[in-house]
């Protein structure tokens, strides 16, 4: 057989797939459109169901044979899932804005692009958004490998009735960004504090007499910088075509593997998925040894504490409040057996919310 008709036979074969696919796609929707309709008829109005997502997501990539790489074949079902849900109800999802944000990226990633997108002007309005009603779900960023965590997402999520439904990690891969043709034309970059100090070593050895300036988001700072060739944006590429900036360079934050840790934010509890997390904030009484104690409770039930973080608690001098993620989902009696001495023992408590890890 010549290269041509092997060639041919290849991409007939291809043709037949892809008519498969086409015709499993539609059946799939159908079959959610029917799912959505006896929810419906039901009384159930929730189409984002987080832990049954988190569970089609982990066995499809345990099914895999390796022929596609895990993050093309997650990328490619977050969008058949997001087709499947838009097909019951087009999901509202509030992010920091303006467009072009990490925060937009992070929710598209988590419930792909069948959802409508509500900016923000800041995280805590996010959270505003959200319990307001005028968005389902919101996605913040809780923590970052440089600089640790969000101070705004942490204190909104302690003074908020809503609940973490899912978490979500996004590489950053930060450029410098802006009208002008080199980084010597720049006199001030802007970008989210948290950006800044990712990216401090960078921009203290490259354009050390720049002045730097936090601001809202990444995505307002290329807008600012789109209206002056004296300032540069800290922002991804795409953002560059977003507001018709330069990139004068690429990948300029300090650690490789820079990740932030985003969560989603809503109304409802989640149910288990089989591989969750819990979150909490609380105090620990005001006594030598205090935390110790409090925390014990999670070495004597075997439970993995995955992080914790301390918040001045701004209601007395140097008294903190400490929000904790743990392994495991409410619903598991070592978890709630655990969260009741917690809560026993604490001056203060507050679940924050069980949800799936995140599936990478």
């Amino acid at each position: 057989m010549t290269d041509d008709k092997e060639l041919d036979v290849l991409r007939g074969q291809i043709d037949e797939i892809d008519a498969k696919l086409v015709e499993l796609f539609n059946r799939r929707v159908a079959l959610a459109t029917r799912v959505g309709q006896i929810k419906h008829a039901a009384g159930e109005s929730v189409v984002y169901r987080p832990e049954r997502e988190a569970q089609i997501l982990a066995h499809v990539r345990e099914l895999s044979t390796g022929e596609i790489d895990d993050a093309s074949l997650l990328l490619l079902f977050r969008e058949i899932i997001s087709a499947c849900r838009g097909a019951e109800s087009r999901t509202r999802v509030a992010v920091l804005g303006p467009e072009g944000t990490y925060s937009q990226a992070a929710a598209l990633k988590h419930f792909g692009h069948q959802v409508e997108i509500v900016t923000a002007l800041s995280i805590e309005e996010v959270f505003r958004i959200v319990d307001g009603g005028d968005a389902q779900y919101g996605t913040v960023p809780v923590e970052n490998t440089i600089e640790g965590g969000v101070s705004n997402t942490l204190d909104a999520m302690f003074e908020s009735d809503l609940t973490i439904c899912g978490e979500v990690h996004l590489p950053i891969r930060h450029c410098l960004l802006s009208l002008a043709e080199n980084a010597g034309a720049v006199r001030e970059v802007l970008a989210h504090a948290q950006a800044l100090g990712q990216c401090r070593r960078w921009l203290a050895g490259h354009i050390p007499g720049a002045a730097m300036r936090a601001v809202a988001s990444n995505a307002e700072a290329a807008r600012l910088a789109a209206a002056d060739a004296g300032l540069a944006a800290i922002a991804g590429e795409n953002v560059a075509e977003l507001y018709g900036l330069n990139v004068l360079e690429k990948g300029i934050q300090d650690m490789s593997d820079n990740t932030t840790r985003f969560l989603v934010i809503g109304r409802n509890p989640v149910p288990a998925s089989g591989r969750d997390k819990t979150s909490i904030v609380l105090s620990a009484k005001n006594r030598p040894g205090a935390l110790f104690a409090l925390l014990q409770p999670m070495a004597r039930h075997g439970i993995d504490l995955t992080r914790i973080e301390s918040r001045p608690a701004r209601r007395g001098r140097f008294e903190y409040l400490f929000f904790v993620d743990m392994a495991g989902h409410r619903s598991d009696d070592d978890v709630r057996t655990t969260l009741a001495e917690l809560e026993e023992n604490a001056a203060l408590f507050r679940l924050l919310g069980s949800y799936p890890m995140a599936v990478d």
